[in-house]
């Protein structure tokens, strides 16, 4: 009950009381007034739906570009680890150990990078690729120093060279958005229109029963709020803040990443 009532207050939020309360305002002062007109719904359509369903789809669209490259990313991390602990005959301990740091350090690093404001990313982005070197070190001394064949070093610097590729795709998704204009444009009509609409509504309140002249303008202030909250959700899909957002967990990670299959399993 408790996650529906929070996935709820995502969408319905202050916002879409103080627009649904101006625009039953207005539509009392017209009713009040005999202030009517029949307004072509076209208009919502035209500058306020298509628009943001537009930028919904938009926002949709990166985050599942950044989901497929995010699972890219964690499969690269799993393929190194498993060449420096499966493809030596008898590997350190310790370097084993250090590669599951690396692993550590790189997730956390990216993490904090895509969860943390704009205004930080020249900074994480310098410890990710301190990381993405700690890599790139390690194949050079500690798998050649262990016999790993050049070839096969040369296999994990590819795996380590694409994690790079999708991780800077993911940095794109992170520092753009879809067109501001477009939700500036979308954004004003949502705030304007439901108030606007006061004559409109008090034009149809002649059909209605008492006190239900008031649920047009209120629905339709919940319906179009309700969307631009949800495209400004999916807008950033890394701020934690909403349901669909892409979800770090480094330590289930790790943990997972060291699991071994045995006879038994």
């Amino acid at each position: 009950m408790k996650l529906h009532i929070k996935r709820f207050l995502l969408i319905v939020n202050l916002q879409t009381l103080l627009i649904s309360g101006l625009a039953v305002i207005s539509t009392a002062i017209c009713i009040h007034f005999k202030y009517e007109a029949e307004f072509p719904l076209t208009l919502v359509a035209t500058s306020i739906i298509f628009p943001i369903v537009f930028s919904i789809g938009g926002a949709y669209k990166r985050r599942e570009a950044a989901l497929k490259e995010y699972a890219a990313i964690k499969g690269y991390l799993r393929a190194i680890y498993f060449v420096s602990r499966d493809w030596i005959d008898a590997p350190k301990p310790e370097n084993v150990t250090k590669m599951n740091n690396i692993i550590y350090d790189f997730f956390s690093n990216f993490k904090i990078m895509f969860t943390s404001p704009k205004s930080d990313l020249i900074e994480n982005e310098k410890r990710v690729y301190d990381s993405f070197s700690d890599f790139s070190l390690y194949i050079k001394h500690e798998l050649r120093g262990e016999g790993l064949s050049a070839g096969e070093c040369s296999r994990t610097n590819q795996y380590l060279q694409k994690m790079m590729i999708s991780f800077e795709s993911i940095k794109h998704i992170y520092q753009y958005r879809t067109p501001r204009t477009l939700r500036a444009f979308s954004s004003l009509f949502i705030k304007v229109l439901p108030i606007v609409y006061g004559p409109y509504f008090a034009f149809k309140a002649e059909e209605m029963s008492w006190g239900l002249e008031f649920v047009i303008p209120i629905l339709l202030t919940m319906i179009l709020v309700s969307l631009e909250n949800i495209q400004e959700h999916l807008e950033n899909p890394f701020d934690q803040i909403g349901e669909d957002d892409i979800k770090f967990n480094v330590d289930k990670f790790i943990e997972r990443l060291n699991h071994k299959s045995t006879d038994n399993d």
